[in-house]
């Protein structure tokens, strides 16, 4: 089979918006110039798109044209090292997922523990933000609920009111022992982010997890959270002003 027919089968079992480069092609090292100017060549006939500098992928068109890739595909390679959870989708990137905004930007945040200079991929300016715990595949997703009660203010066309309105929807359906882990995540986040979240859970009748939290804080420092009171009952108890 000729190289060039056999990337063209490799690639149309490829799922629409899966981003591949030359190393998906089980090819030679000598031929890796050929695999690189086919895939070049078929970028120019329209039969594929590329995505920056050796990634390419699949496009999905649609009467309205053709979709972007998932954010998750886009970054893939700075989520994971073989095998190894290295990162995740966080801020801007998932405040869409969990509701808190109906915006979606073309700005992909990356928490790592490891972070590094911002980059850019096509139309996506690609920005790190550190995580101080460790990063599992279990743990993302309450990474992910901290981060964004950590960047409350900053979350785009929503208020700190129904931001929080959403939270504490999405808390409250949490697992015991997520909600236990919440807490145990967060004692590496700023005080104003343990307080938050301490209000949250005693707003949903879990005041008997949140001792830790307390205890964490500053009975003195106040933290300006302007909106937090029209959702929660109990920001004075946090010192949530």
């Amino acid at each position: 089979m000729k190289t060039t027919e056999y990337i063209a089968n490799t690639i149309n079992r490829f799922p629409k918006g899966y981003i591949f480069t030359y190393e998906d092609f089980c090819i030679e090292v000598e031929k890796k110039e050929a695999v690189i100017k086919a895939l070049n060549r078929m970028v120019e006939a329209g039969k594929i798109s590329k995505l920056s500098k050796g990634k390419y992928y699949k496009p999905e068109k649609t009467p309205f044209g053709e979709l972007q890739p998932d954010q998750e595909q886009v970054v893939k390679d700075l989520l994971e090292d073989d095998g190894k959870v290295i990162g995740y989708l966080t801020g801007y990137s998932i405040y869409n997922k969990l509701g808190l905004t109906s915006q979606v930007s073309n700005t992909i945040q990356i928490g790592r523990n490891q972070i590094r200079p911002k980059l850019k991929r096509e139309r996506y300016t690609i920005s790190f933000i550190k995580q101080k715990n460790i990063i599992t595949r279990q743990n993302i997703p309450l990474l992910q609920i901290l981060d964004s009660i950590k960047y409350i203010k900053k979350i785009p066309d929503s208020s700190i009111k129904g931001s929080l309105e959403r939270l504490l929807k999405i808390i409250e359906k949490l697992p015991d022992n997520d909600k236990k882990e919440l807490v145990r995540l967060s004692l590496k986040y700023p005080p104003s982010t343990r307080a938050l979240l301490g209000a949250v859970l005693q707003e949903i009748n879990e005041e008997s997890i949140t001792k830790t939290l307390k205890i964490s804080l500053n009975p003195i420092t106040k933290y300006k959270i302007p909106g937090a009171s029209r959702a929660l009952s109990n920001t004075n108890l946090w010192n949530i002003i």
